[in-house]
């Protein structure tokens, strides 16, 4: 069971305040019946709510994915810049959505967001070592021994080791890159311990999920249920 100001405002109609004022003013039904309390409680899966005739299509966890564009931040909130929860519909920050990792400003391409948080932690949690493949185009002379490089693990700057990884030279300076972990700007700085400049750089896929191709920047769609559970297959 659910109150109702709660499962309307998760489903992006309005703040308890708001949702409060709805039904005051007989703008919401339970089952056709007026609902004046906005402390009633429903069970979503058996009971039909209406806003203004519109039926309340309920649903506890979203999964999407978005093709994000340069530009913009993946995170909830920023002062400065837009971010990735700025090209979604109110409802999905209602429904307290959030990005699955991150991606730097100015790389693009496939975003998970979600607000099931344990689907989330499996995903990007690194006993998991959930794979993404990156297209890299860079700038630098290609080191000869540079796969050898990347299969034994690259110790950036830093000294830190990074896991093996996997880098195909798919154009001139172009390379499409997996990795099983998620360090900060890892795929940038793994470049940059070979002598290799990034100047661009777009996640293809995540586990077994690749991105719809037909999604412009900035796009995005719902996981059909049988994509769900692809981030988490190998490749």
């Amino acid at each position: 069971m659910m109150r109702i100001d709660k499962l309307l405002g998760h489903s992006g109609y309005g703040t308890r305040r708001e949702i409060k004022v709805l039904c005051r003013h007989g703008d919401v039904t339970v089952n056709g019946a007026a609902c004046t309390d906005s402390g009633v409680k429903v069970n979503p899966a058996a009971d039909t709510v209406a806003v203004r005739g519109e039926v309340v299509q309920y649903r506890e966890f979203y999964y999407l994915m978005l093709n994000k564009p340069a530009g913009v931040v993946t995170a909830t909130e920023d002062k400065r810049s837009e971010t990735v929860l700025d090209l979604l519909p109110p409802l999905f920050r209602a429904a307290r959505l959030f990005p699955v990792g991150r991606l730097d400003k100015d790389t693009t391409g496939l975003l998970l967001l979600t607000n099931d948080g344990a689907w989330a932690h499996n995903i990007i949690t690194p006993k998991n070592s959930v794979t993404k493949v990156y297209v890299a185009e860079t700038e630098g002379d290609v080191p000869a021994d540079l796969n050898e490089r990347f299969a034994a693990g690259i110790i950036l700057a830093d000294g830190l080791q990074c896991l093996p990884a996997d880098i195909r030279q798919i154009r001139e300076n172009t390379f499409e890159i997996t990795v099983c972990e998620g360090k900060f700007h890892q795929v940038k700085r793994m470049c940059a311990a070979v002598d290799l400049h990034v100047t661009a750089l777009h996640r293809r896929s995540v586990g077994a999920l690749a991105l719809d191709e037909s999604l412009a920047p900035g796009a995005y769609r719902m996981l059909a249920d049988k994509e769900v559970i692809l981030p988490l297959l190998g490749q």
